[in-house]
C-alpha cells in the first residue's frame, strides 16, 4: 500500500524518478538558469526551424478578432506576440506561465515591441489553473507540456476554461517517425545540445534534461489518447519536421 502511494506521488524529471513536488522546483530552476537566454537558444539548437513550427500552430489556431487566447507555459511570448495580432482591440491574450524569470523576460520583449494593450501577464501552475469555466477561445501551449509535473491533471484544468467550441493546441517536441532520422536526433539532442548549452547558457545540464524530457514525453498516438480521456473531441495531430515535433488539436463541445 505504501508502495502505491508512493508511485502515486512520483514523477519523471527526464530519466530521474523523483517525487512530484521535487520535479517542479527542479523544472523551475532549469529555466531561472536559460531564461536569460533561452530565445537565443531556441534559434541555435532549431536552426531558426522553431519559428516556423510556431507559425504554423498560430495558422492552424483559427483565432479570430475579439477572442480570448491564452498562451500558456508562454515564457518568452513568441506565440503571444503573433496571437495579439490575430485578437485586436477587442480581445485579448494571456500570457502565463509558471517561471517568474521567463515571464519577466517575455513581458519586457513585447513591451519593449510597443505591444502593451490587450496582452496580460500571469504567473501560474498549470495545473490549477486560476480562471473561470469556459472563458477562453483558444489555449496553447508551446514546448512546454513535457515540463508539468502531472499532464493528466493540467489538460484537465485547460479543459474547464476552454469554451465550447473552443481548441486546445499542443505544440511539443515528440517522436520522429523515421528510424534513421531518429538516431541522428537522439544524437543531437543528447550529445550536440548539451554542448551547445555549455558554451552559450555554461550551463549543460539544463539541456540534458531537455533531451532527457523529450524521450520520456508521450509518443504522439499516446498524447492523442491522453487528451481523448481527458475528454478533448475531435483530437487529431499533424507531424512537422518527420515528428521531430507534433501539433496536437482537440476540441471542446
Amino acid at each position: 500500500m505504501k508502495q502505491n502511494n508512493r508511485s502515486k506521488q512520483s514523477a519523471y524529471f527526464g530519466f530521474r524518478s523523483v517525487i512530484k513536488e521535487e520535479k517542479t522546483n527542479l523544472v523551475e530552476n532549469v529555466f531561472h538558469s536559460v531564461a536569460a537566454r533561452y530565445d537565443l537558444m531556441n534559434d541555435l539548437m532549431s536552426l531558426g526551424i522553431h519559428r516556423i513550427w510556431k507559425r504554423y500552430a498560430i495558422n492552424y489556431s483559427h483565432v479570430q478578432p475579439g477572442q480570448r487566447v491564452l498562451d500558456l507555459a508562454g515564457g518568452t511570448g513568441d506565440l503571444t506576440e503573433q496571437f495579439s495580432h490575430l485578437v485586436g482591440k477587442t480581445g485579448c491574450v494571456v500570457l502565463a506561465d509558471i517561471n517568474s524569470s521567463m515571464l519577466k523576460i517575455g513581458r519586457d520583449k513585447l513591451r519593449n515591441k510597443g505591444l502593451i494593450s490587450q496582452i496580460y501577464y500571469v504567473q501560474t501552475d498549470a495545473e490549477s489553473l486560476p480562471f473561470p469555466d469556459d472563458f477562453f477561445d483558444c489555449i496553447a501551449i508551446g514546448f512546454g507540456l513535457r515540463n508539468i509535473t502531472s499532464m493528466d491533471t493540467a489538460l484537465k484544468s485547460m479543459l474547464r476554461i476552454l469554451k465550447k467550441g473552443g481548441r486546445l493546441l499542443v505544440l511539443e517536441f515528440s517522436h520522429p517517425t523515421c528510424m534513421k532520422l531518429n538516431k541522428i536526433y537522439n544524437l543531437y539532442i543528447f550529445h550536440i545540445l548539451p554542448y551547445i548549452g555549455k558554451i552559450v547558457v555554461q550551463d549543460s545540464q539544463s539541456y540534458r534534461y531537455l533531451a532527457e524530457s523529450i524521450q520520456m514525453h508521450p509518443n504522439q498516438e499516446k498524447l492523442k489518447q491522453m487528451m481523448m480521456d481527458i475528454g478533448f473531441q475531435n483530437t487529431t495531430y499533424e507531424n512537422l519536421t518527420g515528428g521531430i515535433v507534433a501539433l496536437h488539436c482537440g476540441f471542446k463541445y
